[in-house]
């Protein structure tokens, strides 16, 4: 609360003046530091932070050697490489690589509803397709954020990442063809 205190020093005489009552002011800011720290511990107990938004990624168990093999059919690579560039082949064996970018015309996502679609037609399912990822060494960051976003976008629900092979690195190299003619 706020108060006045009046303090009687200043009715003594001197030299046979009288001199005035002085009024000293005193305002307690106790209440008033109380109240501001009670809002301050109010707010920042009921504020909700926010809270990082993360991908779901489960990784698998280690398998072993005889477990079936998978229809090369299903398979759809690709390689994430610098300049934001991705060469990508169908199946297992990296003979052909084709050269895309993730924003063109003929982009990855285009790509990936074009094999959804040839499976839909062969399997009557656009589940059935499994994308494996691959970075070079002079892949970035956001290249592997956007081809997981891709993934999401296009809702592929089966799909890997794992290291590049040589020999896609050498088909690279040659501009998408692991043939080297000598």
């Amino acid at each position: 609360m706020a108060e006045l205190n009046t303090s009687e020093g200043g009715s003594k005489k001197k030299h046979g003046k009288k001199r005035s009552k002085k009024l000293s002011t005193k305002v307690d800011l106790t209440p008033m530091v109380d109240l501001a720290f009670l809002l301050i511990t109010f707010f920042m107990l009921t504020t909700t932070l926010n809270k990082p938004n993360a991908m779901e990624l489960n990784m698998p168990k280690k398998l072993p050697d005889n477990v079936a093999k998978i229809n090369e059919e299903l398979l759809l690579n690709l390689i994430l490489d610098k300049d934001n560039s991705v060469w990508w082949y169908e199946g297992m064996t990296a003979t052909d690589l084709k050269r895309t970018v993730f924003a063109s015309e003929k982009g990855i996502r285009d790509i990936i509803y074009w094999k959804q679609n040839q499976l839909q037609k062969t399997y009557g399912s656009k589940d059935t397709m499994i994308c494996i990822i691959k970075t070079t060494d002079d892949a970035n960051y956001k290249g592997m954020v956007d081809a997981l976003d891709e993934m999401e976008i296009t809702n592929v629900k089966r799909y890997s990442i794992q290291d590049v092979q040589p020999i896609e690195l050498e088909a690279i190299k040659n501009g998408g063809n692991s043939k080297v003619a000598k």
